[in-house]
């Protein structure tokens, strides 16, 4: 552990001391619960007969106050989000309610029967459907300039420091033809909240009624006021964990009746909310390459590499749907070493 990290441990420990008795904090008890691909990370301890989850999030790099805003609209409508039991935004510090120890991920990788992943994920769908409906007062806009910018890291770090490729011009331009066209048309008019990660790491197995309704929902800071397919895009194009075309349609068609009759704004047509969400998914996927490629490259974090492929996947799924973005495919043919295949038409 790093001399940055011991500092931070013994703020942790000092803020747990002076929290009130009544908490019955046992200190002896505190242990890594888990981080993500940011500074904070997650710890946790026994408070009398139940376990309590710490946030440590560092300032100046992280802030505390989103994740308690947004924690709030959910909470509204009655999502499960964790509780704040005691709070320190200054020092970036949170004292959160438990919602159990397995993620859908750990189930996934743990071989759960399909019975039970089918019911896990109808659960999430009804809960994203909810979610969807929370106030987004305060919420920056997830708009086409953050879009497009967000595309910006797929040609920077995964094509060119990934793969050491310089793109030509002709290139570059069809590129950036397609991020217009993506930054555009994935917009809306009639924006939700978007959590921006709701896909199988974040989402609790709530088997213990103690922990509220399944799923518990995490790692809400970042969300957004934006496109309602962002999420469903998010869930069923899962960068850790594979779904095959077949289980994405079934997910999206039982989450679009669901939407429908909550009186969510999705197209009435299945076809083009299809179309809707697939897009999305590029523009998140396309994202998801850069990123992974930056927190290897950058921050030393080469676990990430491991899901290129499933993410390189799913992108692949969509570009060779639509013949518009036939530059892409090409240009990932050229980057996975594949032969170019030209098409005929008579």
């Amino acid at each position: 552990m790093s001399t940055d990290h011991d500092s931070r441990l013994n703020q942790v420990r000092t803020w747990l001391q002076s929290l009130p008795a009544e908490l019955a904090l046992a200190l002896d008890t505190l242990q890594p619960a888990s981080s993500d691909a940011s500074f904070r990370r997650y710890f946790r301890l026994r408070a009398g007969d139940r376990t309590v989850i710490v946030m440590d999030a560092p300032p100046p790099h992280e802030d505390v106050r989103p994740f308690l805003h947004v924690g709030d609209l959910l909470r509204e409508t009655g999502l499960n989000v964790p509780q704040v039991l005691a709070q320190d935004a200054g020092q970036g510090l949170l004292l959160l309610s438990d919602l159990g120890r397995d993620t859908y991920y750990q189930r996934i990788q743990d071989g759960l029967p399909d019975a039970q992943l089918q019911t896990l994920y109808r659960e999430a769908l009804a809960a994203l459907v909810r979610m969807q409906q929370a106030r987004i007062d305060g919420l920056p806009a997830y708009d086409s300039a953050r879009l497009s910018a967000e595309l910006t890291l797929f040609p920077e770090w995964y094509v060119g420091k990934h793969h050491g490729l310089e793109l030509d011009d002709k290139t570059s331009a069809a590129l950036a033809r397609i991020f217009d066209l993506l930054s555009k048309t994935c917009v809306t008019d009639q924006p939700v909240l978007v959590h921006r990660d709701f896909h199988s790491p974040n989402l609790m197995v709530c088997d213990d009624p103690a922990y509220g309704p399944n799923p518990g929902v995490l790692d809400y800071q970042d969300a957004l006021a934006g496109p309602i397919t962002y999420d469903l895009a998010s869930l069923v194009m899962d960068a850790r964990t594979t779904w095959e075309e077949p289980q994405q349609l079934d997910w999206a068609a039982r989450y679009w009746d669901m939407a429908r009759a909550a009186g969510l704004p999705v197209d009435s047509d299945f076809a083009a909310f299809h179309q809707a969400y697939e897009w999305m998914s590029l523009q998140r996927n396309l994202r998801i390459l850069g990123v992974f490629a930056r927190l290897h490259h950058r921050d030393g974090k080469s676990s990430y590499l491991n899901h290129i492929p499933r993410v390189n996947a799913y992108v692949r799924q969509v570009a060779q749907r639509y013949g518009v973005f036939a530059p892409l495919l090409r240009l990932l043919d050229r980057i996975d070493n594949r032969e170019v295949k030209v098409g005929y038409t008579f």
